[in-house]
């Protein structure tokens, strides 16, 4: 079991979490993303450039298309990004933009040529790119931007403001294996950008033992001696020799990673590029995030004049803009206020409507004169209908003139469901009381579907040369006395005959009014009788 910490160890730790927090927050970071419509080599070069400045970079930064530069500014003030690296495409040219955060200026860039890191590494013998390179930040050389002329210095100042600073007495050389080389070209007027790997190696000693020193140990069955090795150097490639001099010879400070580089020894730096590779011609200079004055631009001369009308444009452009806002702002409040006053006008309308005695708890039992709506007459209900529905009932509706009479002990109340009764149980006395337009009509259709019509006789269809009356299926509803001659007797079982079907109906009639309807033996059929 390990032993418990002490308060010392627990306070160094803490101190030095603290430190490095504060340390990670003072380092420059940055966004490198795309905007608009861009292919598949363009989209490469992104991760590539991304790949060259980490680890202070969003390595995975996922943008949609309905993001917008907003959106970036947004988020890059909570997370600490002070640089945006933007690219952009159009049919003629790659565009590349550095805008330093929050208030610029901004960089614009023409990209004229461009390497992948795929495309770097395939014209190489032997590429040194491992992971641990890219565990800390590359180290910056600016080359010829000592030049008169502000836009160069303002370009100067930029890069050396994207990657962190570097303390020349307490860096650790160990962490510095990458080198991103910046170069100016006056005759040109471009930047050219290139990302190389660092190596540091022992000079001073023959080929033999430095491949002894190396991890890859060479095959010694050939030789009868080891001085062979080291004297002659058998068995090396001529890749493997490199021109070493005054230009990258140096003395180490520290003791560097690798066998041999030792401190206060001659060691050689040797730089491999890995990419990517991008020549890059300045276009203009803005203040600002690509919406302030244009301080410098290489394609474009303006003279002072043409600058001040510019400047006298963009203020007057700016004025209309914020009295636009202003009015804006009086009409949301002017509408505000309108609404607020309606709210407060309905509301008292409301109050008036309602009694002041009103309690909604006590249910209102009714005044005695009010009547029951089912108890009204025909006349009243068709008064009725109209207040309720606001139209002219139709003439059909109401089939009966007379008034209805309440039924004995039924109560006074809401409206109750009124049933239709069935066409063939209508009463006898029902049938002789509604002597009405309607009560015709009404008659009329009883016939159609074979029930007998007033007093409980049937029509008299007997007449010579008079057609017998049929119904809606075509058939007479009686056919014993549509004609003079008939033999059939009314008592005739054939299925579908008058005279079954009247009986069953006549029963039914019986049981559920009291009253009897007329038979087969009634006056028409006498009369017919003894007309025969």
């Amino acid at each position: 079991m390990g032993k418990e910490k002490t308060k010392n160890q627990k306070k160094l730790r803490a101190a030095t979490a603290h430190n490095a927090e504060e340390e990670y927050a003072s380092v420059p970071h940055s966004f490198v993303f795309h905007r608009g419509q861009i292919g598949k080599n363009v989209q490469q070069l992104i991760l590539d450039v991304r790949k060259a400045m980490e680890p202070f970079t969003a390595s995975s930064l996922k943008v949609r298309k309905k993001n917008s530069l907003k959106d970036f500014v947004a988020v890059a003030g909570p997370l600490g990004v002070t640089h945006f690296m933007i690219f952009s495409k159009t049919e003629m040219n790659v565009n590349f933009k550095f805008v330093r955060l929050p208030r610029g200026p901004t960089l614009h860039f023409r990209v004229t040529q461009y390497s992948l890191v795929k495309d770097v590494v395939s014209t190489l013998k032997k590429h040194r790119m491992h992971e641990q390179q890219f565990t800390f930040p590359p180290l910056l050389v600016l080359n010829n931007f000592g030049s008169q002329g502000m836009h160069i210095k303002v370009m100067a100042t930029m890069f050396q403001n994207m990657f962190p600073s570097i303390n020349v007495h307490k860096v650790n050389l160990n962490t510095i294996r990458r080198c991103i080389l910046i170069n100016y070209n006056d005759s040109t007027k471009s930047v050219e950008f290139r990302h190389y790997s660092l190596k540091v190696v022992p000079v001073g000693m023959s080929k033999g033992v430095k491949k002894l020193l190396q991890e890859k140990f060479p095959n010694m069955s050939r030789w009868e001696d080891i001085s062979e090795l080291l004297v002659q150097g058998a068995n090396l490639s001529e890749s493997e020799a490199e021109l070493d001099g005054d230009h990258n010879v140096t003395e180490l400070p520290q003791v560097y990673a690798g066998r041999g580089n030792m401190r206060f020894e001659q060691s050689a730096v040797r730089l491999t590029e890995i990419g990517p590779r991008m020549t890059l011609q300045l276009i203009k200079i803005e203040e600002g995030l690509s919406d302030g004055k244009v301080i410098y631009h290489s394609l474009i001369k303006r003279t002072e004049e043409e600058i001040e009308a510019m400047l006298e444009r963009r203020e007057k452009k700016l004025k209309l803009k914020m009295e636009r806002k202003k009015k804006q702002e009086q009409n949301i409040q002017r509408k505000k206020e309108m609404r607020d006053e309606n709210k407060k006008r309905s509301l008292a309308g409301m109050k008036r409507k309602q009694p002041e005695d009103d309690d909604n708890e006590v249910e209102d039992p009714g005044t005695a004169d009010t009547q029951d709506p089912a108890d009204l007459s025909e006349d009243d209900d068709a008064e009725y209908y109209r207040q309720t529905v606001g139209a002219e009932p139709d003439k059909d509706l109401f089939l009966h003139e007379g008034g209805k009479k309440q039924s004995p002990g039924r109560k006074s109340g809401p409206p109750t469901k009124r049933f239709k009764k069935s066409k063939g149980s209508t009463n006898k006395n029902q049938r002789e009381a509604s002597p009405s337009p309607a009560g015709h009509r009404k008659a009329k259709f009883s016939l159609q579907k074979g029930s007998k019509g007033p007093k409980g006789q049937f029509p008299k269809t007997g007449k010579k040369g008079q057609k017998p009356f049929k119904g809606p299926s075509g058939r007479s509803p009686n056919r014993q006395t549509s004609g003079m001659g008939g033999k059939k007797q009314m008592g005739s079982k054939k299925p579908g005959g008058f005279g079954d079907r009247d009986r069953q109906r006549s029963k039914k009639v019986k049981f559920a009014e009291g009253t009897k309807m007329a038979g087969p033996k009634g006056k028409a059929f006498r009369h017919k009788k003894k007309a025969s």
